[in-house]
């Protein structure tokens, strides 16, 4: 018997049902059971409520769903898929900006909820849309040359108070094999305030690292005051350290094979080149000028809008560590609010924030990196 015909048969008994007395609720009762073939206590079931309005499912309301995911989600996109410990401080900011430019249009109620939004509840929101990347190769070639002259350092002895010490690696884009030429990406992190600069460099070699260091300079807001490298023979040479001798910048290294001496540097590598990047392999003349354009849209996307965390301190209690981290602030926020650039400059970068439109700085990259891709292939 369909579910159908049982609905329609309890419409017929029910009202016969609810006024007969008990003798005849048996008999009603017994023929309903035998013709749908219902458990006894799921016929009176059926029989006494029917009609009565379902009840509401138990436990909270859904408080955020419609447009306030769909504003929510517009939003992590254009900031590049952060987690929700870093989006959320910044959603003010970035619902004004997107505003400012047009780019989003909230009512009243949907922005008051996008604003109230926690951290936690941004990740649950936001899971579905998460896709998980791979992990590429290590093209590091150890050199011995010069290690005497350049002393070793971990990432625990840069003084974090003061901006201009920045740690410096190569990401390879060789895709499967390291075998020939293939382009690099050349990223720099400033310990200090969390400030990146990324530059595509078509040879691996020294000079072509030396000439980025000059772009580095001209890019940084802030005096380049000292740097810190693998051991790879990129760095370890002697034009790096006549370079370095020369414009007074301190130059130190890491231990071998001890990657999270360049903790900052390698995160960086990962939530900036190779999440916008990937782990194709490029090669040509063209590849190496459009990944150029990337990180010029990059060098105001990253430092502008995107926040990172600053370890406060951190406490072993037996097996376990607790680190404490302070609010997530862009690295020109934090530049800004260590006043290290003069009233002149303080006044032409908030300028260039309120004028870039974070969806056309976010727009312009994706665009770049599918021809880029196509390149590739």
């Amino acid at each position: 018997m369909s579910q159908h015909s049982k609905r329609e048969l309890v419409q017929r008994l029910q009202p016969r049902y609810l006024k007969a007395d008990r003798n005849e609720k048996t008999r009603i009762l017994d023929e309903f059971v035998a013709v749908t073939g219902l458990h006894r206590k799921a016929a009176i079931r059926r029989l006494r409520q029917q009609n009565q309005p379902r009840r509401e499912r138990r436990g909270r309301k859904k408080t955020y769903s419609g447009s306030v995911v769909s504003a929510l989600t517009k939003i992590w996109r254009i900031c590049g898929g952060i987690c929700g410990k870093r989006l959320q401080p910044i959603l003010a900011d970035m619902v004004a900006s997107l505003e400012r430019h047009q780019e989003l249009k909230l009512d009243k109620e949907t922005k008051a909820r996008v604003l109230a939004v926690s951290p936690a509840t941004i990740d649950r929101l936001l899971r579905p849309f998460k896709i998980s990347q791979r992990r590429g190769q290590s093209t590091t070639k150890p050199g011995s040359l010069l290690k005497h002259q350049i002393p070793v350092r971990t990432f625990a002895d840069w003084d974090e108070a003061q901006a201009g010490f920045v740690e410096i690696d190569l990401v390879a884009h060789c895709g499967e094999s390291t075998a020939g030429q293939f382009l690099c990406s050349f990223t720099a992190t400033d310990v200090s305030t969390g400030w990146t600069e990324c530059f595509s460099l078509q040879h691996r070699s020294q000079i072509a690292v030396s000439a980025a260091l000059e772009q580095l300079q001209q890019r940084l807001p802030f005096p380049l005051l000292g740097i810190d490298s693998d051991n790879d023979t990129v760095f370890i040479n002697e034009l790096m350290l006549k370079y370095c001798q020369t414009n007074r910048i301190t130059f130190t290294r890491c231990r071998p094979y001890k990657k999270n001496d360049q903790c900052f540097v390698e995160q960086k590598n990962w939530s900036i080149v190779r999440r916008t990047i990937g782990y194709q392999r490029y090669e040509s003349q063209a590849a190496h000028q459009l990944l150029g354009e990337i990180y010029e849209e990059l060098h105001l996307f990253t430092n502008l809008f995107q926040p990172t965390f600053k370890l406060v301190s951190k406490k072993r209690t037996g097996a376990k560590v607790v680190k404490t981290y302070d609010t997530p602030q862009t690295p020109l926020q934090r530049v800004l609010d260590m006043k290290l650039l003069s009233v002149e400059n303080s006044d032409r970068w908030q300028t260039i924030y309120r004028q870039t439109n974070p969806a056309q700085c976010r727009r312009n990259i994706d665009e770049k990196v599918k021809q880029l891709v196509r390149l590739g292939k």
